[in-house]
């Protein structure tokens, strides 16, 4: 007779990761989305793209299949090469397969969208090199996610896998807008002069409209300052896309599935995420800025991994009967 915890675990890593994904794929196609607000800048073609492969982690599996980082190779890369776990193709190709293997679980309009994205995301041949056709691609994805989000919201029961899914979409989202944001960082390394020009302040603007938030930043903030965008985007409790609301979020789902009260822990991934938690509640914008952006990042992407390394210790890995381990389709990074 099988055990139901093994089922429960793989049914968690699931959907937890089909979350992952989905968020992933909405942020990648965000992330080709800064370069493409910044082709008008002054910058040498590889200058351009090979920061987005170097804040990816994906360097060295770019390298054997591509070498150089111009327009089409990158594109092609964190688009639609199936041979790189986060492309855009990748990811909703992973995302598909994590949401079939439950579809008991999810609601049928879900699986419907998600299928839907995957078989219809096949741009046409000379699609991605052409600038208008791009951003017509990408904020289709976006959109698509968003959709899939939104009907999640709308017919999903608030059950354990439910916060489940919550909490790898909220881990997610706050990985990547990191990335986001240490591209900025990496594009203007090799030209400082650049840096408090009208070049400068489209670059900033850039990145916040890549995640949606010029808007709101321009309601709070008004002009467009380095420490204000960086306040905005790491350290906002309020804004859904800065780092500090996403961990918030991932801390009251994490404890919601664990039914420990906030500000306790049992667990090491309550640890991890609670530490992370209380590190935004209490640094200053001024600290991350004169402590050096990329390196504050840098950092916060390690203990996110560390956190997702804990949520597998503590709910994911399993044995099955034979002893051997099973886990559901996932990648970090």
């Amino acid at each position: 007779m099988v055990e139901p915890v093994p089922l429960l675990s793989r049914v968690a890593e699931s959907v937890h990761w089909m979350a992952r994904y989905i968020e992933r794929a909405e942020n990648v196609a965000r992330f080709i989305g800064v370069n493409l607000r910044l082709l008008d800048m002054p910058l040498e073609p590889t200058q351009q793209w090979q920061p987005l492969i170097d804040t990816s982690g994906d360097v060295e599996l770019f390298g054997k299949r591509y070498g150089e980082a111009t327009r089409a190779n990158v594109i092609q890369f964190l688009a639609m090469d199936g041979e790189n776990p986060s492309s855009i193709y990748s990811c909703l190709r992973a995302a598909r397969e994590n949401a079939r293997s439950v579809r008991e679980t999810i609601s049928s309009e879900m699986w419907e969208q998600i299928n839907g994205m995957y078989l219809n995301f096949m741009p046409p041949q000379g699609a991605l090199r052409r600038k208008d056709t791009l951003s017509e691609i990408l904020q289709a994805v976006r959109m698509g996610c968003h959709l899939f989000q939104g009907i999640a919201d709308s017919t999903m029961s608030r059950n354990e896998a439910w916060h489940f899914m919550r909490l790898g979409g909220s881990l997610e989202r706050a990985d990547k807008i990191s990335r986001i944001l240490d591209v900025k960082y990496f594009i203007l390394l090799p030209s400082p002069t650049v840096v408090g020009t009208p070049y400068d302040d489209l670059h900033w603007a850039a990145v916040l409209k890549s995640v949606s938030g010029f808007e709101m930043y321009r309601k709070k903030f008004g002009g467009i300052t380095p420490g204000n965008i960086v306040d905005f985007l790491v350290l906002d409790r309020e804004f859904p896309r800065a780092i500090h609301h996403c961990i918030c979020q991932s801390d009251d789902w994490l404890h919601a599935i664990t039914g420990t009260p906030v500000g306790t822990y049992r667990c090491r991934s309550e640890q991890l995420l609670g530490l992370l938690r209380a590190e935004l509640d209490f640094t200053p914008v001024e600290s991350v800025i004169h402590g050096g952006l990329h390196q504050y990042l840098d950092a916060l992407q390690v203990k996110l991994n560390g956190v997702g390394d804990s949520l597998f210790g503590d709910f994911f890995g399993w044995s099955s009967p034979n002893g051997a381990q099973s886990y559901a389709v996932g990648t970090s990074g």
